[in-house]
């Protein structure tokens, strides 16, 4: 008797589970843009990537996050309005069982960022900025501009010890400055422009290097029907082609980069101001 009800709870709840798993499973290929916002964070450069599958694996789409379970980048706590030693590089701000806050995908996008020899972003535009998923990993690397490497020097979380540290003389580390980069944005009515301008000085604050001219801002199907908009990318070929070429512009640079053959006229001038 005891074994037939556990029976039929375990069918009951195998039911439960895949009723609410198969809607999602048979619309999650429809419903999935084909604007996608993705990040490619170059690990190896050949010729032969540069069109670009084969890289995507090596950075992730962003876009997982909304189409995909287990996927989550908790928000910046913002440490570094205390002191910037309290933000610690990488972040220690989770997980937090406390909160249940537990599972955080930037611990696998930190190390990323970190092996990347370059990093492209190609996003639309979402009410004037960038999409919320990015912007969550864009907060969240606040610690690689100036962030504290070494946890135990604030004995884990404490402010004073921070402040006391900035205040002694803090020399704001940039732990991802020197690899290149190039940006893609695309919108359909408004704001292109500001949101690639937003990304270009977000990455040259942290010392990125802009790889020449690859920083894009255009519009795919101008004022169209939003219904129209997977039609109008397909039919957009040169808008495709501008994507590819803006990866180019930057597997070049790091080419150059490799060679030593990228002059950076910048390199060994101190800013009085570096924060």
């Amino acid at each position: 008797m005891k074994l037939r009800i556990v029976l039929v709870l375990l069918v009951a709840a195998g039911l439960a589970i895949l009723e609410s798993v198969i809607p999602h499973l048979l619309h999650l290929k429809a419903a999935r843009p084909d604007l996608l916002l993705i990040v490619v964070l170059y690990l190896a450069l050949r010729d032969d990537v540069v069109q670009g599958a084969a890289l995507s694996d090596a950075a992730g789409y962003l876009s997982d996050l909304t189409s995909e379970y287990g996927r989550v980048i908790y928000p910046c706590k913002a440490c570094v309005s205390t002191a910037m030693p309290l933000c610690h590089w990488p972040c220690s701000c989770y997980p937090n069982h406390a909160m249940g806050q537990s599972g955080d995908w930037m611990h696998e996008l930190y190390p990323r960022w970190v092996a990347a020899h370059a990093v492209v972003i190609v996003t639309p535009v979402h009410w004037y900025q960038v999409p919320s998923v990015l912007k969550l990993m864009m907060d969240r690397l606040v610690c690689a501009d100036g962030g504290n490497p070494d946890p135990t020097s604030t004995h884990g979380k404490h402010p004073d010890e921070a402040k006391a540290l900035e205040m002694k003389g803090w020399s704001y580390p940039r732990h991802l400055e020197g690899r290149a980069f190039g940006v893609f944005v695309h919108g359909d009515s408004e704001g292109a422009d500001v949101v690639r301008r937003a990304l270009t000085d977000w990455l040259l604050d942290m010392h990125l290097v802009q790889a020449g001219r690859a920083t894009v801002d255009r519009y795919i199907g101008y004022m169209h029907e939003y219904a129209r908009s997977h039609d109008d990318l397909d039919a957009d070929v040169a808008v495709q082609e501008e994507v590819r070429n803006v990866a180019r512009e930057v597997v070049a640079t790091v080419k150059l980069m490799r060679d030593g053959r990228h002059e950076d006229p910048g390199i060994g001038i101190r800013e009085p101001r570096p924060k």
